[in-house]
């Protein structure tokens, strides 16, 4: 895990204690964590930031995952970051939703703060650290 701290995650969740565990949890494994409350805040770190991978509630103020992944993925300089949505919707629809907004992944709470981390393993070995940067 060598290569971790180099990886830049944006986490993004309305409830504080997630992205304290997401922040505490992440950080232990060497990543730069980065977060936001709500959907606009995601779209906006996201341009701002250029995080290697975004975790991503759906259920949010303002404005929700699912659109927030959308508006990510229809910018051209974020298109390429990879998303993982963390969310208590589990249905075969919301999963459908998630992937047709353009999710990488798709990981319901309540969730193992190791297990993410392989997920995030998993999706960020797909996508080297900076391909998406300019």
């Amino acid at each position: 895990m060598s290569d971790n701290n180099k990886c830049k995650i944006l986490v993004v969740d309305d409830e504080r204690y997630i992205l304290h565990i997401l922040d505490f949890s992440l950080g232990a494994e060497g990543y730069e964590v980065i977060t936001a409350g709500d959907g606009e805040q995601a779209v906006e770190r996201s341009k701002a930031d250029r995080p290697d991978l975004i975790v991503m509630d759906i259920m949010m103020p303002k404005m929700d995952g699912f659109e927030a992944c959308k508006k990510i993925k229809s910018n051209p300089d974020t298109k390429d970051i990879p998303v993982i949505m963390l969310t208590a919707k589990g249905r075969e629809t919301d999963r459908k939703r998630g992937v047709d907004a353009g999710a990488d992944d798709y990981v319901t709470k309540p969730f193992s703060p190791a297990k993410l981390i392989e997920r995030v393993q998993g999706v960020l070995s797909a996508t080297p650290p900076g391909t998406h940067r300019e």
